[in-house]
């Protein structure tokens, strides 16, 4: 069972119900999830909520690692063939729409496996010899619409672009990055609510995050000085501080950039489970607490 949809429309309750109720365990669908010591931010279940049933895949990464979508394919399949072993039901949670398509629809993350080493140190040493933009220019020739979307600059990935096209003999636009139909025999469910009311849920969330010492946790992870690129510092929740830290916003203006980017991120969370994932359940209960019932008679119904 997968349950998605964007923050703040509760996931959490719902995944907890459901597992105490089917006999469930629950792995975690969100990337920033998985760090150790990032928990209000990140609106981490706490030991209380989660009512004694396991959690997979939080705090299982340090914030100086970076933590991949593939990463995440391998480590939530383990997750799923121990729990199914026990006789129990996996449930996956999370909002974050690469990682459970990525695990679902079995994508490949970083393109076809098609490897030609000898093709592509002939282009390593021809970009030596000439330049970026003679490499990108046999990319253009041979694939128009692969070309349009790498830029110039990015030699590794025309490098790539050309290995597999030369490798498969189709261009690099045409190689499917996922399968066509999921991996797994899942029951997708989708929590949503009226966009109105999903704002007003997220910017009380934030101030109520603030008042549980997010500030503080976000102070700690900047004073690490990990650098700019690493993946928890880039995360929602966090990043919006560190101006205030080094005293180029004021503490209203970053908690006012915390709650738009929130917003803006649920909505991209929801384009993402709409136009890319098929087959989801919808259900409002923020609004409908009745439809509770509703899901629970769609589970049972995908249980026999």
């Amino acid at each position: 069972m997968v349950i998605v949809g964007p923050t703040a429309v509760g996931k959490t309750a719902l995944s907890i119900r459901l597992a105490k109720k089917y006999n469930g365990e629950i792995i975690n669908g969100d990337s920033m999830q998985v760090y150790a010591g990032l928990d209000i931010g990140t609106a981490k279940v706490t030991e209380e909520e989660a009512e004694g049933i396991p959690h997979h895949l939080l705090d299982i990464i340090p914030v100086e690692q970076d933590y991949t979508a593939s990463d995440f394919k391998r480590d939530a399949r383990q997750a799923i063939e121990s729990i199914l072993a026990r006789g129990k039901l996996p449930i996956v949670v999370g909002g974050s729409g690469l990682y459970i398509e990525g695990l679902l629809f079995d994508m490949q993350f970083g393109g076809v496996a098609a490897e030609d080493p000898h093709y592509r140190k002939q282009l390593e040493a021809e970009l030596e010899r000439t330049d970026a933009m003679h490499i990108w220019r046999q990319l253009q020739e041979k694939d128009p619409k692969a070309a349009e979307q790498i830029h110039p600059n990015n030699s590794r990935r025309v490098i790539r672009a050309l290995e597999v096209i030369h490798f498969s003999g189709k261009r690099f636009s045409d190689q499917a990055d996922r399968e066509a139909d999921p991996h797994y025999d899942a029951l997708l469910i989708g929590l949503d609510t009226e966009r109105s009311i999903l704002y007003d849920r997220i910017n009380r969330r934030v101030d109520l995050m603030v008042a549980n010492g997010l500030v503080e946790e976000a102070n700690a992870l900047f004073d690490r000085q990990l650098p700019a690129k690493t993946q928890a510092t880039r995360g929602i929740g966090y990043k919006e501080w560190f101006g205030y830290f080094n005293g180029e916003v004021t503490f209203a203006e970053a908690a006012e950039q915390l709650k738009q980017n929130s917003r803006r991120y649920a909505k991209r969370q929801l384009t993402w489970f709409r136009n890319r994932m098929s087959g989801i359940h919808w259900f409002d209960l923020v609004q409908n607490d009745h439809e509770m019932q509703k899901i629970e008679e769609l589970v049972e119904s995908f249980l026999a």
